[in-house]
């Protein structure tokens, strides 16, 4: 499946996943399938996956696919019959076949119409927020999901240039809008547009849901891993890993504990795993991937 996407950390993510013990793996980003393929083929394990884009789905062969969002783990898992958990994997960001699939709309250099929908069956795209929210609101979400310096002179460039169409459109809007010095720092419109696709998606609401679920349905030395991409995403991630390990969080002048808090996570990573030269230099969109993981020590 590597025309549709080529999968990130691939030989990391099997030497992490595929020791857990023996049950259900769920890929909750199935994607092209790379990683839920590779996962099937390297151990004893049922591996189920997860997505919301009616074109992977398409692409599962004889894989297993969950139809949804993985925000709705649980839902989507007990509809399916399935309890416990060996292993999950969320897989974070865009499909390489999304972004190259200018019909999508996801990406800022080829011209598309202004969608950034994962789902492609629901209302709200990247359309309705370019052309309908307000300068406030616009502004917030380019510095809060964009965390781009320049929102609100963005944003007020959006709102004068409204009726905006295409993807193509978009980006010059958005280059139009930034200092010169800026515009020569990578592409002007790249947290522009991640930011779109966050908002439109509701990504980080997702993932939050998603990860505390996968969690909760752990075995006892299962293990729970995920890539990330931005800083937001990767955040989320960190502080919840290292609070799950994190154990008695008593004033250290009680004589003995009172709080009766035990770590319910083993940090497997204490530092994100990044791809090697080698990967980034075949596929580039591996350069900002970082993989963290977290094995189930006791119950929550």
């Amino acid at each position: 499946m590597s025309d549709y996407h080529e999968p990130v950390l691939l030989s990391e993510v099997i030497d992490l996943l595929a020791p857990t013990p023996p049950g259900v793996i769920v890929d909750a980003t199935f994607g092209g399938g790379g990683h839920a393929r590779a996962l099937a083929a390297a151990g004893d394990h049922r591996v189920v996956g997860i997505d919301r884009d009616p074109e992977a789905r398409a692409n599962a062969g004889d894989l297993e696919v969950l139809e949804g969002d993985f925000g709705d783990f649980d839902a989507l898992l007990d509809d399916a019959g399935i309890g416990a958990i060996s292993g999950a994997l969320f897989d974070l960001g865009i499909s390489s076949h999304q972004v190259d699939e200018a019909g999508r709309g996801f990406s800022y250099h080829s011209e598309g119409p202004l969608d950034m929908r994962m789902d492609t069956t629901q209302e709200l795209s990247a359309a309705e927020v370019v052309n309908t929210y307000s300068e406030a609101d616009l502004a917030w979400i380019l510095r809060t999901y964009g965390e781009e310096s320049q929102a609100k002179r963005i944003a007020r460039a959006i709102v004068a240039a409204r009726p905006i169409e295409t993807t193509t459109e978009l980006a010059q809007v958005v280059a139009s809008a930034m200092p010169a010095a800026l515009r020569r720092s990578g592409h002007p419109a790249r947290k522009t547009f991640q930011a779109i696709r966050i908002e439109v998606n509701n990504e980080l609401d997702s993932v939050r849901r998603g990860v505390e679920a996968a969690l909760g349905r752990l075995d006892l030395g299962g293990r729970c891993a995920v890539i990330s991409y931005h800083s937001l995403e990767d955040r989320i991630i960190k502080r919840r890993f290292v609070d799950g390990a994190s154990g008695c969080d008593c004033p250290p002048e009680l004589p003995v504990c009172a709080c009766g808090r035990y770590p319910e996570l083993r940090l497997v990573t204490r530092k994100p795993v990044m791809a090697s030269d080698a990967e980034i230099a075949a596929n580039p969109r591996a350069r900002s991937a970082r993989l963290r993981v977290a094995e189930k020590a006791r119950a929550a």
